[in-house]
């Protein structure tokens, strides 16, 4: 499903759709340090019923299963959807993903004790998802965004690798990351109150395919381009990484949590 937002791209239409295989195989790349501090703020666990917006391929749920809480999956893409529930059913697990976009997800009152939103937050219409959060949410309920970057700035083959998805499609806005905290939508403190912010840098490894596949499954590349233009970016890409990277490397990221707690 192609989608079109005006404060992404420049509004050039994105499909996640597209990149589903991709983002499948090579987007499960957050590291423990990454799950813990979401589990040392004590969201995720045991007893706990969890929707995840913007859910993809399933990963937080499916990285986070293990530690007890109930999930719930949605996600705007069925395709992303499809790969979720087959990733899920191969391990195992008993997570029930949906195809929705996330401003219409319609559980009753105070059905769960958490929500996620993992790279996606800044997608949605904040003024139609906040209310509908909090009505979903029970008394005490808490609301997580996280978002996980790499740095080009400190990076050179990350900053390599970004000037090349510039040179493919030029219209793409989601390079020239640096840190700061999760940035909030002023209608949040209608709904919710700030409960703890974190703000912490990773080094995540990686080796020349599987980069090579992560900056395919960017939104820049597999969510927008042709086939024709992706395979074009790979070959240049795998080429330029011959030359720059070495087989085994890591790259700097940085990663943001924010949570918040439902007011009263």
């Amino acid at each position: 499903m192609a989608v079109v937002n005006p404060k992404v791209d420049g509004g050039k239409p994105f499909d996640w759709g597209k990149a589903s295989a991709d983002y499948a195989k090579y987007r499960d790349i957050y590291p423990e340090m990454f799950y813990r501090q979401i589990l040392d703020a004590g969201l995720c666990v045991q007893g706990q019923t969890v929707l995840d917006l913007g859910t993809g391929t399933g990963v937080l749920p499916r990285n986070l299963y293990r530690y007890g809480a109930q999930f719930v999956g949605i996600d705007l893409s069925p395709e992303q959807i499809e790969q979720a529930r087959r990733l899920a059913k191969q391990a195992g697990m008993q997570i029930d993903f949906f195809a929705c976009p996330a401003e219409s997800v319609d559980f009753p009152d105070h059905t769960f004790d958490v929500v996620t939103a993992c790279q996606c937050f800044f997608y949605f219409d904040a003024k139609k998802l906040l209310p509908n959060l909090r009505r979903m949410l029970r008394p005490g309920g808490r609301l997580a965004i996280l978002y996980m970057a790499w740095l080009p700035g400190e990076d050179p083959i990350a900053r390599a690798s970004e000037q090349l998805v510039l040179r493919y499609n030029p219209s793409w806005s989601g390079g020239g990351e640096t840190r700061h905290p999760i940035e909030l939508p002023p209608e949040t403190e209608m709904y919710f109150t700030v409960e703890q912010e974190y703000l912490f840098d990773l080094k995540i490894p990686f080796t020349r395919e599987s980069w090579n596949g992560r900056m395919k499954a960017c939104r820049g590349i597999g969510a927008s381009l042709s086939e024709k233009e992706v395979a074009a970016f790979e070959e240049a890409h795998m080429q330029l990484l011959q030359q720059i990277a070495p087989e085994h490397f890591f790259i700097e990221h940085y990663a943001a949590m924010t949570v918040l707690r439902v007011k009263k």
